[in-house]
């Protein structure tokens, strides 16, 4: 699939790169990994910029902040912050890329209201809270149990890998709130207030040294019932929608960043063994990117489509391959992270990418039954 750029796509590509030239040179400097008050006013003053400029919420409703502006539009904006290497959506990326996303497609017309705008100029920064000890992979076997009492939910459960949970002023969450039914069907979906009373967040420590991640324990938590987006125990469906965002178009940035360090791992390659392996990466991210082009395509239409079955699973093992022949190509370069060292590091964070969001296994069930149709695995 080529996508081709109107006239108008080239002249929004034209003040784009304008912009982000006049802009970048004047970015104070990024703060250190673990400095999260700093990090957070770093990352949300770079969106209010882009709010400010006309460039946030590019595919959002217009009514809400956002511009209305084409998919081709989108895909240009990602393409040029991305090769100028210009700030990624930091740690805002669960409100800007999942939460937001699917309180557009589910949300009532007051949560838009109350919520997208805040998020697209930089002023609400959320969480994610699905995955549990025992719920990952199987992430409908959770047991965080959420009780109707009157006009609230009383929430108690844990969670684990909640991203960026230690700076977030809502999370997206998942609780059960029928224990009797099938596990698919007694989920919910609720935009989790960090500030409640019973709510305790311990951040984890990962094999970079960061500590984007943390565990969230719940204790008799209030979360009012307009917090709820979609109907009571159809949170697996608005969960899905969340995935889909997730797994399709949340990966962009990083695909267009991914063929940029093919371009600057090639000049270091001399093995002609390792040559034709970086040109299989490469031209399995070219194919990806054709894929990206039609999820996005599908997404400012609703949701994205089978595709993003599809792409979260090819993007996540391509990315892996592609760290592993970095070090080889490096040798002994790559046992430090100084020096070569963003190829050092890249490697080491694909060791989740396989995991996160789904994992390959899990990835090549959902492809198998509801894009190939074949029979669902015995019980």
């Amino acid at each position: 699939m080529d996508l081709q750029y109107s006239e108008a796509d080239e002249v929004f590509r034209g003040d784009l790169r304008t912009w982000l030239a006049d802009e970048l040179p004047a970015l104070p400097p990024q703060p250190a990994r673990d400095d999260w008050t700093a990090r957070r006013a770093w990352d949300t003053d770079w969106q209010r910029r882009l709010f400010d400029a006309g460039y946030a919420g590019l595919s959002w409703p217009e009514e809400y902040g956002g511009r209305d502006l084409p998919p081709s539009q989108q895909l240009i904006f990602l393409e040029e912050t991305t090769r100028a290497r210009a700030p990624y959506v930091g740690v805002n990326f669960v409100g800007l890329l999942h939460a937001g996303p699917t309180i557009v497609a589910e949300g009532t017309d007051e949560q838009k209201r109350e919520h997208l705008p805040k998020i697209l100029r930089g002023d609400e920064v959320w969480c994610q809270g699905f995955s549990e000890p025992g719920s990952g992979s199987d992430l409908a076997s959770l047991r965080t149990r959420a009780v109707r009492d009157g006009d609230h939910y009383v929430v108690t459960g844990q969670k684990i890998w909640c991203s960026f949970g230690q700076i977030g002023d809502f999370g997206e969450l998942l609780v059960r709130t029928d224990p009797d039914v099938k596990k698919h069907a007694g989920i919910s979906w609720l935009m989790l207030p960090m500030d409640l009373p019973g709510i305790e967040v311990r951040p984890l420590r990962t094999v970079l040294g960061s500590s984007e991640f943390a565990e969230l324990f719940l204790d008799e938590v209030r979360v009012p019932v307009s917090c709820r987006v979609g109907e009571e125990n159809d949170g697996w469906r608005v969960t899905n929608v969340t995935l889909s965002f997730e797994r399709g178009t949340a990966f962009v940035s990083e695909l267009v960043d991914a063929m940029r360090l093919v371009e600057d791992l090639a000049p270091l390659v001399k093995d002609p063994a390792h040559r034709r392996e970086l040109g299989h990466c490469a031209a399995e991210l070219d194919a990806q990117w054709a894929l990206t082009k039609r999820n996005v395509t599908q997404s400012s239409r609703g949701t994205p489509g089978r595709g993003a079955f599809m792409m979260k699973l090819a993007y996540s093992e391509t990315r892996q391959r592609l760290g592993e022949l970095s070090l080889r190509v490096l040798e002994r370069d790559g046992l430090v992270v100084d020096g070569k060292g963003e190829f050092v590091e890249e490697r080491l964070r694909t060791l989740a990418l396989t995991i996160a969001a789904g994992t390959s296994q899990i990835q090549r069930n959902i492809v198998g039954e509801r894009v190939l149709g074949l029979p669902k695995e015995p019980k």
